[in-house]
């Protein structure tokens, strides 16, 4: 983007995701006049013709047509419409508009499901991108030229930054002031905001894994027994004799089921668990450990980092306001 152009296009359309575009009009569309001149101006711009309605029964009266994103420095795709669980149609003048801007080195920043605007577009091609974790395996289906990583926050792929499900937005909105103004300013804004200037980890510390809800099937008795003995470790041999299978078989039929193999499904759960425990702020540590399957606060530490990108002591600080150093 150059730098000079601080004007920051917003989409809007019927049926406008309103928290997602509230996440940028927050950072961007507020004047800051502590800041100085040079601050970012916001517009909306509609995709189509009016009425526009967004969520909760708002009616939205943009600024501009999409010209007016030939004028911009920054696009914001705040989600998009979600049909039959797959991407509503991007219409064809709204697909010219971004990949011109693309081409003149407009800025792109999608929230949510909106990367799927870029996604149809051919922009995120051969890139890697995110989006709301509920979404990635269809976008994955109608997309599969993305490198999609529904694991973290956001994707900066320089011109283009896609972000997560909605709150993440303003994880991507905040960087890109600090990458416009530097961290100070940056801190400044999320101090306003009251939210974190940067969050360590990804979305994947927030997804629930529940098991599947089979109670007759024998691989659905395997996993309610691995879950009720988390403490014990679990031959192959064992839970595929539990559902009279081969261990071939048994280990397909596993992964074809949970897209895990059962060691991974096994420390996933373990894991989630953990973070049920921690949010009891009065549980020690160790106590944690052991009821989660790890034994010890070490094991848990290890794992639980490695798995969700935080440590257990910034999980329960977040979740549970704890300070249980031990962790």
């Amino acid at each position: 983007m150059n730098p000079s152009n601080r004007l920051v296009a917003a989409l809007v359309y019927d049926g406008l995701c309103t928290f997602e575009f509230s996440c940028a009009a927050e950072v961007f569309g507020l004047p800051r006049p502590e800041l100085g001149p040079d601050w970012y101006r916001f517009e909306t711009v509609a995709v189509e013709p009016g009425p526009l309605r967004g969520t909760y029964g708002l009616e939205v009266r943009p600024d501009a047509g999409l010209e007016r994103l030939a004028d911009a420095g920054t696009i914001v795709i705040a989600g998009w419409r979600i049909e039959g669980g797959d991407l509503a149609p991007v219409p064809d003048a709204l697909q010219s508009a971004l990949r011109a801007a693309h081409a003149r080195g407009t800025r792109l920043l999608s929230v949510c499901s909106g990367a799927g605007v870029l996604a149809a577009c051919g922009l995120l091609d051969d890139r890697e991108a995110t989006t709301h974790w509920k979404y990635a395996e269809a976008y994955r289906q109608q997309f599969p030229k993305v490198r999609w990583r529904p694991d973290v926050l956001y994707t900066d792929d320089g011109g283009i930054i896609t972000s997560a499900g909605s709150a993440a937005g303003l994880d991507a909105c905040l960087h890109l002031v600090r990458r416009d103004f530097g961290a100070r300013i940056a801190n400044h804004v999320a101090r306003r905001l009251v939210v974190p200037a940067h969050r360590d980890g990804g979305q994947a510390q927030f997804i629930e894994r529940p098991v599947p809800a089979t109670p007759r099937d024998r691989l659905g008795q395997a996993l309610r027994h691995m879950l009720a003995n988390l403490h014990r470790e679990h031959r192959v041999a064992e839970l595929a004799a539990m559902c009279a299978m081969s261990e071939r078989s048994f280990l397909r039929h596993f992964r074809r089921r949970t897209g895990l193999s059962p060691v991974d499904w096994l420390s996933q759960a373990r894991v989630d668990r953990a973070r049920e425990l921690l949010e009891d702020p009065a549980l020690p540590i160790e106590r944690v450990a052991g009821e989660a399957g790890f034994g010890t606060a070490t094991n848990l530490r290890h794992h639980f980092r490695r798995k969700l990108g935080i440590s257990p002591t910034e999980y329960r600080r977040r979740f549970a306001g704890g300070t249980d150093q031990a962790a």
